[in-house]
């Protein structure tokens, strides 16, 4: 993905806006770790409040656990660099693609039942799927020149794997981006400021039509072959409606948030919870520009559709509660939410035997329902993160499921990607479990 641009995008009230709250952050002097660890995670702890003591972020939230034992939470800093309620497991932060893996594990619980098939035609839930056509040219022009037949049928393993071929208007530039926008393929909301260059554009009013729009515009890649990250498991999210009978959201509140105890987790943060919603920052030239408050965030209204890649806000402590679920196959806290099958295959390599085997992300992961799979040294890894900087993964290997929290943009401006695992590792080896 390349970097964003905004040197002519960020008007001066914005920067003077960013500027007041950086300000204002740096007035309220250090905010303490909340010492839940008890030193046990002592190199997360100094990696956490290296970011936040220098200002890099308003706040940063870990949880990390064995089994089914309570997390240890390890906080510092604020929801916003405005307001002093201190960030914690309750804390809600805008968790973006780490939706997909819920998505992904949606799915497989309707594999188990058999209502979806691993390698069924996507056109036999969604006909209008059932002729694809495929840009020759990746991200080229949309004209009959540059298009061809798709060679197979686009599967729900593809969907969970991001092997179906289809786009992304947060990846593409090329001429199909724009004909996303303008037929209202919009996955996902960030800001109320239209200046912000992330899923840009009004949304179609439903998961249906939102399905039914994308089926009109070509493929990026032949299905099955490459790895591209795409809008595979908000597609996903529609069959799930179709198959299952019930709204995309109330089925995950039913099959998921409810059983598991995710009470502040879903597409839509209540008005009365306003006061726990952090607030979303996007950096630029070391400047953290406040992009949407928590008290008039976006994610205060209904979304136009539930949206299965990128839609929802949750907690430290509900997301724990998933990893639980998965790192426990299945179960949580002594009764069943899904199968040892469904979450063992769903924590496995999907990948179709079809993939090129030049396909550079294939080379060194594998890939699940809707994460990220380890191999070698990170055989058992199996997660993902979000855009604004949330990372969840379970760790079969140390019987460990770890999570991170904070909000900026764009995700890549820090590596805590590489970071966070690399002070988890060093806090396992201190503890002899490495």
């Amino acid at each position: 993905m390349k970097p964003l641009d905004w040197n002519a995008m960020v008007t001066r009230r914005q920067w003077i806006g960013g500027a007041a709250a950086l300000g204002a952050g740096a007035a309220l002097g250090g905010v303490p770790v909340l010492a839940q660890s008890g030193g046990q995670w002592a190199n997360v702890e100094r990696l956490i409040a290296g970011y936040v003591d220098s200002r890099k972020v308003a706040n940063m939230v870990a949880t990390l656990g064995f089994g089914g034992e309570e997390p240890a939470v390890v906080a510092r800093g604020l929801d916003t660099f405005a307001q002093p309620r201190r960030s914690d497991a309750d804390s809600i932060y805008r968790i973006y693609s780490m939706t997909k893996p819920v998505t992904g594990m949606a799915a497989m619980m309707l594999i188990d039942e058999g209502k979806l098939g691993l390698d069924q035609p996507l056109h036999e839930i969604l006909p209008k799927y059932r002729n694809m056509q495929v840009q020759k040219v990746y991200d080229g022009p949309i004209t009959p020149d540059n298009l061809e037949p798709a060679v197979r049928p686009i599967t729900i393993r593809h969907l969970l794997t991001h092997t179906a071929g289809l786009g992304y208007g947060i990846i593409q530039t090329g001429p199909i981006a724009q004909a996303y926008r303008q037929r209202g393929i919009v996955p996902g909301v960030v800001s109320r400021l239209q200046s912000v260059p992330v899923f840009q554009g009004t949304s179609v009013g439903s998961l249906e039509l939102f399905a039914d729009r994308l089926a009109e515009l070509p493929l990026v890649h032949q299905p099955g072959t490459r790895w591209s990250y795409g809008m595979g498991l908000d597609l996903l999210g529609r069959a799930i409606e179709v198959v299952s009978g019930q709204s995309f959201d109330a089925f995950l509140k039913e099959r998921f948030f409810d059983p598991l105890g995710m009470r502040d987790t879903g597409f839509q943060v209540a008005r009365a919870d306003a006061g726990r919603l952090t607030t979303g920052y996007f950096l630029l030239g070391g400047m953290l520009l406040p992009i949407d408050l928590g008290q008039n965030s976006v994610y205060l209204d209904k979304p136009p559709f539930p949206f299965g890649g990128a839609g929802l806000a949750s907690t430290p402590r509900d997301y724990d509660r998933f990893l639980e679920m998965l790192l426990g196959n299945g179960s949580f806290d002594g009764a069943r939410v899904m199968s040892e099958r469904a979450v063992r295959l769903g924590t496995s390599n999907l990948f179709p035997d079809t993939l090129s085997p030049d396909d550079e992300y294939a080379k060194t992961w594998g890939f699940g329902a809707g994460g990220r799979v380890g191999r070698g040294a990170e055989e058992g890894v199996f997660g993902w993160a979000g855009a604004a900087g949330t990372i969840g993964f379970i760790d079969r290997k140390h019987g460990l499921r770890a999570g991170l929290y904070t909000q900026f943009m764009p995700f890549d401006a820090y590596p805590l990607l590489e970071e966070f695992p690399a002070a988890i590792r060093a806090d396992l080896a201190a503890q002899g479990r490495a």
